[in-house]
């Protein structure tokens, strides 16, 4: 869920050819300062939606949401990346820092933290506003697409040795998220699973076909 608007790369008044690397950096450090992640979320929402509405139009509900899924995990990966160059380190102390963000000053999700130690972050997201602002925006069926999935992603870029585990969302309509981080080669985070596949876009992808099986029946019923 982590990442920031990108800078305009020019100020009022300043040709943007004079502006520095470090000078844009410092722009966008602004930038991110001012607009929570939930914000930002909701003005990609703006053009996000109609355009998926429209690629589900022309390409199908299938094809659409996977083009999507393609590109929104790998701009998620990049940032993950670029989160582990910024804090010089990608260790699980360092991702607390992330997660530490995603709620925003005005507590966009309330979380509950059961496990935070060097080799595991174990927590459960409780309350989300990001699935009640996709609700508004009448676009539930693509919360998890535009949101939730960018977490395996992120985990991904951010150390090829962090696996997150997930079994439920609020938004596909559960009580609550329940996110579990390991750190460590593949092999020894499945094993401390409990069995269960901890490969980020395996799960991801399982967690939008669910969610598009959902959509799909409830369109039949509608």
């Amino acid at each position: 869920m982590s990442d920031a608007p990108e800078a305009d790369g020019a100020t009022a008044g300043t040709p943007r050819a004079a502006l520095s690397t470090g000078s844009r950096e410092e722009l966008s450090a602004g930038l991110r300062a001012t607009i929570s992640l939930l914000q930002q979320r909701g003005i990609e929402a703006e053009v996000l939606i109609p355009f998926i509405r429209r690629l589900e139009e022309e390409l199908g509900r299938e094809r659409a949401h996977q083009v999507a899924r393609e590109v929104i995990g790998e701009i998620a990966r990049e940032q993950g990346r670029r989160v582990a160059e910024a804090l010089q380190r990608d260790d699980l102390e360092g991702f607390t820092h992330v997660k530490d963000s995603w709620g925003g000053a005005g507590g966009d999700l309330q979380i509950e933290t059961l496990r935070q130690d060097g080799e595991a972050l174990e927590f459960n997201v409780v309350g989300c506003r990001f699935a009640e602002m996709y609700r508004r925006l009448g676009a539930q069926d693509l919360g998890f697409l535009l949101s939730c999935q960018r977490d395996f992603s992120l985990s991904e870029g951010y150390s090829s040795d962090l696996h997150l585990t997930r079994t439920q969302t609020i938004m596909q309509g559960a009580a609550y998220c329940d996110f579990r981080y390991r750190l460590g080669p593949p092999a020894a985070a499945e094993g401390a699973a409990s069995g269960c596949e901890t490969s980020g876009g395996t799960l991801a992808h399982g967690d939008q076909v669910r969610e598009d099986a959902r959509a799909a029946e409830t369109d039949r019923t509608a």
